[in-house]
């Protein structure tokens, strides 16, 4: 598979095959979003900081989004050399999801680049963040946090702290281990597996605006200290982004991580978290307690036609067994069927599924016909769609049989449908040029088509 070029000349890569993009040669407007609150010190440190990129400052706008602090920032002092904006949102509690929001919608840059207000980025920073992104619109760039305690730093003197740093900063003892270890283990994240979005950092993260505002921003029902980037970089990646570490974007932290800082009650800080993800985030790893969420891992949609209700209820029981999955049933006899069917469960409904539910779950897939999955089969489907193999999976059944059975890794889908106008290519030519497409009969994965109701009596 190779680059699929937009007409503005911008490329799209194969799976997330970012080493492929080629370099950037343009310099678009960089928005520098920062929320804010109550750090005036810390932030003084990031502002002085990016008054010296690399990256023409004439093509960088800055945007400090205040959660409404009590002490507003003041930015009077760089002004001059560089552009800035303030917006402010009303103190509702922690509400950095929603500020960096309200930033990007105040801002005017092709590239989003996000800063915390604590984290003050080295010279190259910026203009190796943006590199990716400005070139292939569909890449998150996650830069390289390092922590060390900033607090005796004047403004005037960051350069030259950074000088006095740069031999630590080429080190991996001021960066969480956890973090460095992953980088290494995903080769910058060229091979992200399901589980990349874990490494992927708000306060040193940067994308394009579209592609950004295609997956909806951050998540505003998020108004607490963390999980509100986890949940973006998976929801991000669920519709088709590109992840990418840039080790040499270093950016550094004003105090430890968060591991390492004095938290009074860590267990529940972090059950709290994992209990505002798990709705939201269908990995596996998330939802250990084989409970249902309203967001499947996987979402089917059955077209009822030909079916009767007890062949339908033999279908769609299939589909659900043993599945972190739900049923949307469509056709002229949906509701009909589905009343018939006298069940009362929630993994069953008449539609299909909305965009807050394909724009999380991993798979989704479309079956018409008396099809019947067999325990394993929906396992060795979606083991043929994870990153780095097909997008899309066709079952092949014999030409006798009236059925057909295909699913889609969800990334695949939304990256196809957002760039099938500008690629001038149809939507399943796109996908299959960028993810590749594979065909495997229907015994191979366990699937029969029923030719008669099934007996349903006791």
């Amino acid at each position: 598979m190779n680059v699929v070029g937009l007409q503005d000349g911008r490329v799209l890569v194969p799976d997330n095959r970012w080493d492929l993009a080629g370099e950037c040669s343009d310099t678009p407007l960089v928005s520098v979003v920062i929320p804010y609150y109550n750090q005036p010190r810390q932030l003084s440190l990031v502002l002085e900081a990016l008054t010296a990129q690399t990256y023409p400052l004439d093509r960088m706008e800055i945007v400090i989004a205040d959660d409404g602090s009590t002490e507003p920032p003041v930015v009077d002092r760089w002004s001059s050399c560089l552009s800035v904006v303030v917006v402010r949102q009303e103190d509702r509690g922690f509400r950095a999801a929603a500020a960096r929001n309200l930033g990007a919608a105040e801002s005017a840059g092709s590239i989003l680049c996000f800063l915390d207000a604590d984290t003050v980025p080295t010279p190259d920073y910026v203009r190796l963040a943006i590199g990716l992104p400005a070139v292939a619109p569909d890449s998150v760039v996650v830069g390289r946090r390092l922590h060390a305690d900033l607090g005796g730093v004047a403004p005037g003197r960051v350069g030259a702290w950074f000088s006095e740093n740069s031999v630590a900063g080429r080190l991996h003892e001021r960066e969480p281990r956890w973090l460095a270890d992953a980088y290494q283990r995903t080769s910058d994240l060229l091979m992200p597996g399901w589980d990349g979005y874990k490494y992927v950092i708000s306060a040193v993260f940067t994308c394009s605006r579209e592609l950004f505002d295609d997956i909806g921003g951050f998540d505003p029902s998020f108004v607490r200290y963390g999980g509100e980037d986890w949940e973006l970089a998976n929801r991000a990646f669920m519709m088709g982004a590109v992840f990418a570490h840039e080790p040499a974007a270093i950016a550094w932290h004003d105090g430890p991580d968060w591991a390492e800082r004095p938290v009074s009650d860590r267990l529940a800080e972090k059950n709290a978290e994992a209990l505002a993800l798990a709705p939201l985030i269908t990995d596996p790893a998330a939802r250990t307690a084989g409970l249902g969420y309203s967001v499947p891992d996987l979402a089917v949609v059955i077209d009822t036609e030909g079916h009767t209700a007890p062949s339908l209820l033999q279908t769609v029981a299939s589909v659900l067994r043993g599945v972190d999955g739900r049923v949307w049933l469509q056709g002229r006899a949906a509701h009909t069927l589905h009343r018939a069917l006298g069940i009362d469960d929630s993994r069953v409904r008449v539609g299909y599924p909305g965009l807050a539910i394909t724009s999380r779950c991993r798979f989704y897939a479309e079956v018409s016909g008396r099809v019947v999955f067999s325990r394993d089969s929906i396992q060795l489907l979606v083991e043929e769609l994870a990153p780095g193999k097909a997008g899309q999976v066709v079952v092949d059944f014999d030409r006798s049989e009236p059925a057909a059975v295909i699913a889609w890794s969800s990334r695949a889908r939304h990256r196809s449908r957002r760039w099938s106008k500008d690629a001038q290519r149809p939507e399943n030519e796109l996908l299959r040029a960028l993810f590749g497409v594979q065909c495997v009969a229907a015994a191979e994965v366990g699937i029969a088509v029923a030719d008669v109701d099934p007996s349903l009596s006791w």
